[in-house]
């Protein structure tokens, strides 16, 4: 048995066999794509094909392991072991079609093994859920900021329901709406409600017409719609989106950073022979 899986271990670790399944890899990803196309038997039985060498390869896997728990505490082979066995489900198992197409959608993350083709990609994965891991203070203190502007945006700038507006007031709105309409046309009051003014904010911190905002409730304060002064209007903006763009987006850059430092150190200082068993997280 040990000469077995010795054997195995030199036939997961030989180039040609890495480069084989992620050439395979590669052909099952270009494959799901034809499929969005149309229905193909000769592609959904080459996908079967392809999906019995995925099983072996993940068997090969599994005979060669030091143990049973080196095995299953590496996040790459739960990632692979359970891709394989969502590839097992029938789809007739399913009369809601609901299911059905979460299964299918399930399916197409088979490209994402794509992920494990390189090893500096490997690294890449391993940083960003580092990453994500380390940076929930910064995560915090985001939702904080966040819900802060987004009160004083509501506080500010939500505009008055049209339905209650009468004579003057009415006028005055109808002419806002015609100098500066929402954008898109069918969307919300930006700051009507709280929810709506942090995902405002959250567009503004993709840079996505965060000057627009600006001029808009400029407008609405000429046409006597809200009450707050231009200053502040412009002050409010422009803080918001140095805070969010250039700080808080930067905390996030400098986490990444480091963690990219660390891991690329650990694995430096714990080099395997063996990529596989790098787990794509490190705790």
């Amino acid at each position: 048995m040990e000469k077995f899986r010795d054997l195995c271990r030199k036939i997961i670790t030989h180039k040609v066999f890495e480069w084989s399944i992620t050439i395979i890899i590669i052909a099952n990803a270009l494959l799901i794509g034809v499929e969005t196309y149309a229905y193909f038997p000769t592609i959904a039985f080459i996908q079967k094909i392809i999906l019995g060498i995925f099983t072996v390869e993940i068997l090969l896997r599994f005979i060669a392991r030091q143990s049973l728990k080196e095995f299953f505490t590496n996040g790459w082979n739960i990632f692979d072991l359970t891709l394989v066995l969502i590839g097992y489900i029938p789809e007739d198992l399913f009369a809601n079609s609901q299911m059905m197409m979460a299964l299918r959608v399930l399916r197409v993350f088979r490209v994402l093994r794509l992920l494990r083709a390189a090893k500096e990609i490997k690294l890449i994965v391993t940083v960003l859920i580092r990453s994500m891991i380390s940076m929930f203070a910064n995560v915090i203190l985001f939702i904080i900021f966040i819900y802060l502007f987004a009160i004083v945006g509501v506080s500010m700038f939500k505009l008055p329901d049209p339905n209650t507006l009468t004579g003057e007031d009415k006028v005055h709105y109808e002419q806002f709406m015609e100098l500066a309409p929402n954008s898109p046309s069918n969307s919300p009051d930006p700051f009507g409600t709280l929810h709506e003014a942090m995902f405002t904010l959250f567009r503004e911190l993709t840079g996505e017409d965060w000057t627009d905002l600006r001029y808009n409730h400029i407008t609405a304060y000429e046409c006597g719609v809200i009450k707050v002064n231009p200053r502040i209007i412009t002050g409010y903006h422009v803080c918001w989106f140095v805070l969010a763009a250039f700080l808080l987006l930067n905390l996030v850059t400098g986490a990444i950073i480091n963690n990219y430092q660390n891991v690329k150190d650990e694995q430096d200082k714990h080099k395997s022979p063996n990529p596989e068993d790098d787990p794509p997280v490190n705790d």
